[in-house]
């Protein structure tokens, strides 16, 4: 009986990496080196409030051609409906888009910075997800904070987002203020 186990484990332990070396490009280093430079050049465009570049990490530059959705925290939401009661966790906001997100990182006085760690990225040399935890500053300052987790397709054009999501952590959630 445990040898039955064994071999049927052995088979299934085979199939399995015989199925991954037949996807060819699966997160060989060049993609990966691409895929890491769309993460710098995103974080890089925001810091320099360059609009051109960062419109340039997207499929399209039609904000309804992007998913651009936010999930805030329960903790967060509890805030929040302290002066706005009918905020939801989850709400499709057209308004809210990457074009409207750079503009106002753009039209900012300030100093905008969003940073990345635990960065993981996933490719089969054609489709792409990356995901990470985000802290966004403003002037230095942390105003919220979470996972990020954006799907990318590989174009004549090189690596392109096509949809964003994200958690809004907000610190003044966690202090009571």
């Amino acid at each position: 009986m445990h040898l039955a186990r064994a071999s049927a484990a052995l088979l299934l332990s085979s199939l399995l990496v015989a199925c991954s070396a037949t996807l060819p490009g699966a997160n060989d280093s060049h993609d990966l080196s691409a895929l890491q430079a769309v993460v710098k050049s995103f974080k890089a465009s925001i810091l320099a409030k360059d609009k051109p570049a960062f419109m340039s990490l997207f499929f399209s530059d039609k904000p309804e051609l992007i998913t651009w959705q936010a999930v805030v925290d329960d903790p967060s939401l509890q805030w929040i409906q302290r002066s706005r009661p009918q905020a939801l966790k989850a709400r499709y906001r057209p308004e809210n888009n990457f074009v409207a997100f750079i503009d106002g990182v753009v039209a900012s006085k300030g100093t905008e910075e969003e940073t990345f760690s635990n960065v993981q990225i996933d490719t089969d040399g054609e489709v792409a997800s990356i995901s990470f935890d985000y802290v966004y500053l403003s002037d230095g300052r942390a105003t919220n904070h979470g996972r990020e987790k954006w799907l990318l397709v590989r174009t004549e054009q090189g690596w392109k987002i096509t949809s964003v999501i994200f958690t809004i952590r907000l610190p003044e959630a966690r202090s009571g203020a």
